[in-house]
């Protein structure tokens, strides 16, 4: 589990092709302070198994479903990326509940700078915008971020300097991919108010 909050951006060192699936080497600094193995590590919202690790690098296996339903099939040496440690019971929830489990991948659809900010609109596929309300929360490229406006198949935030400065949506263009998770919590509802809505079987409590 994670808030949304990057802690540091990470650069892909390596990438060992496994034919079906890959190992992902990062440099790191911050998320290596106490990282031991077996622990969880946000990639870009995708949260990865620390398998390996050294003073200034980690390695995890990327397996072929999270490459085929995440943009991490597209990054390489060279890239950058959003890492964050998974929370502990202490943790401020500066964010949100954020799972690490991508539901899609979207595009950068526009950008739009201010003075002091920067609207970006983001596309997602149709099925997943019943999830996202003005105001509330949806986690991109493993940043909690607010949601500003909703349409058809689009969704749009607004980035602060601070956003903009210390994670990869800063330096994301027109048409690159970003990793999408919707609120978990608005999952559950909706499935609990389906369950409910349904006519109860003979002998069956509501």
């Amino acid at each position: 589990m994670f808030t949304g909050i990057v802690e540091e951006l990470g650069t892909v060192e390596s990438i060992e092709d496994q034919g079906d699936a890959l190992r992902l080497t990062l440099a790191a600094s911050t998320v290596l302070s106490d990282a031991a193995l077996g622990d969880s590590i946000s990639v870009n919202g995708c949260c990865l198994t620390v398998a390996a690790r050294d003073e200034a690098t980690w390695t995890a296996d990327v397996m072929a479903e999270t490459l085929s339903r995440t943009s991490l099939r597209a990054v390489g040496p060279g890239d950058q990326v959003n890492l964050e440690r998974a929370v502990t019971p202490t943790t401020r929830l500066g964010g949100h509940l954020v799972q690490g489990h991508v539901d899609a991948v979207g595009t950068i659809a526009s950008r739009t700078p201010s003075e002091h900010w920067e609207v970006v609109e983001v596309t997602l596929p149709a099925d997943l915008t019943r999830y996202l309300v003005e105001k509330g929360s949806v986690t991109v490229d493993g940043v909690s971020l607010t949601v500003v406006a909703v349409g058809p198949d689009t969704f749009s935030v607004s980035l602060i300097p601070e956003t903009l400065a210390r994670t990869t949506l800063g330096r994301k263009g027109v048409g690159d991919p970003v990793n999408l998770e919707v609120d978990v919590l608005a999952k559950h509802v909706e499935k609990l108010l389906a369950h409910h809505a349904r006519p109860a079987a003979t002998g069956e409590a509501t």
